[in-house]
């Protein structure tokens, strides 16, 4: 079954991709205003990096607990209310823990966070690929550009908040409430009726070409594949935590730089990865999503591996760049390539890696901060370098260049 796709756009067409990128921006804006906080939280609790690292993994714990009842939820209340009242708990998550007084309210905030940033991330990706579906053509990936364009919004704003001395309550409070009100506004105009409409699959719909069948024969090369794209994602999830978790805190205590400036490792990162999403539709159709994974990951080896040999704060902040702009394709990539596996029902292989990617953010925490305790959080990055030689290894699962 196919649907009647609209080639040209309505006004209310129009309003709902607008409403939904005010979606994507809250959710990019309100994590990252609580981010360059950590390292005040840590030192006001008086943790060390175990425990820090083992109190942050329960942001991503809270994720995984929770992604499967986006669906249940999507279905039953519409993506479009699921993602504003996602956006309002997150928000009250991240005050709640920027305020935690222990360690223990501190990760039970955050894994609160977590869950609902889940949830308003399936929601809201819902309610993009409605509106996608409605102009005919992809625009989903400008969606996730305006995601970056929130994050790094938040971190500037964090950075603001933290030279101009207003305390982490009031900052977190401000946020909070600004955002909050930004999704309830978007509300209004997003789509109406419920999200069960059929999706089209006719080959003339995208430009993926024909979806292949089933073939019984190739089970074993589905795995295969299938685990490959699960390690690209989750080497990007990897990157991007070393920014959200450990950039802050690398620049502010390892290399002793103020904590304004210590936030802009955090804001590199986004940043760079913002330039790479909104470059990245024109590298793969020149060179191939293999090629660009290649290429990006081996960016993101070589300058933050630069960074971490020759430690400056300039130096590490434009390796947090470089890595941020290396990973940049590699999570759409990888989700892409798994839609289209045969041998796998419609929509199976997304979802696997959508849901075990997220082991990235989960691990990544507390094996950094082990590392970090035992030996130096200089050591624990090495974790940035070692994921874009992982997608050098294995990108080959990925599509070449169209001849």
């Amino acid at each position: 079954m196919t649907v009647d796709v609209l080639r040209q756009p309505t006004r209310a067409d129009r309003q709902a991709r607008a409403a939904v990128a005010v979606l994507f921006l809250t959710n990019g804006a309100l994590f990252a205003n609580l981010l360059p906080r950590y390292p005040q939280i840590k030192a006001d609790l008086g943790i060390g990096n175990a425990a820090y690292g083992l109190a942050v993994a329960a942001f991503p714990t809270g994720a995984i607990a929770a992604g499967l009842a986006a669906g249940v939820l999507v279905r039953r209340l519409g993506s479009a209310r699921v993602a504003v009242a996602g956006t309002l708990l997150t928000g009250a998550g991240a005050l709640a823990a920027g305020l935690a007084d222990s360690v223990a309210v501190f990760a039970a905030a955050l894994f609160l966070a977590g869950a609902m940033d889940a949830i308003t991330d399936v929601a809201q990706n819902a309610h993009g690929l409605r509106v996608q579906r409605r102009y005919g053509r992809s625009i989903i990936n400008s969606f996730h550009a305006i995601w970056s364009v929130g994050a790094v919004t938040g971190g500037a704003m964090a950075a603001a908040a933290i030279a101009l001395d207003l305390s982490r309550g009031q900052h977190l409070l401000i946020s909070g409430v600004l955002f909050g009100i930004a999704a309830c506004a978007a509300l209004r105009y997003c789509l109406p009726g419920p999200d069960t409409e059929p999706i089209a699959r006719d080959e003339d719909t995208t430009d993926r070409g024909p979806r292949q069948e089933p073939n019984a024969a190739a089970p074993r090369r589905t795995v295969y594949v299938l685990a490959a794209l699960v390690l690209i994602a989750t080497a990007g999830t990897l990157v991007e935590d070393a920014g959200n978790s450990w950039a802050t805190l690398y620049l502010s205590d390892s290399l002793h730089a103020s904590v304004t400036l210590a936030a802009c490792g955090f804001i590199a990162l986004v940043g760079a990865q913002f330039v790479g999403r909104l470059i990245g539709d024109r590298l793969v159709d020149r060179f191939g999503q293999r090629q660009v994974a290649r290429a990006g990951g081996l960016v993101a080896m070589a300058g933050m591996g630069l960074a971490l040999a020759v430690p400056t704060v300039p130096g590490t902040i434009l390796g947090f760049a470089a890595a941020g702009f290396g990973v940049a394709t590699l999570v759409p990539a990888a989700m892409h390539e798994a839609d289209e596996l045969p041998g796998l029902k419609p929509g199976s292989g997304l979802t696997i890696v959508s849901w075990l990617m997220r082991l990235g953010f989960l691990l990544s925490p507390p094996v950094v901060g082990l590392v970090a305790d035992a030996t130096s959080l200089r050591a624990g990055l090495l974790v940035v370098p070692l994921a874009g030689l992982l997608v050098i290894l294995v990108a080959g699962v990925l599509r070449p260049r169209r001849r």
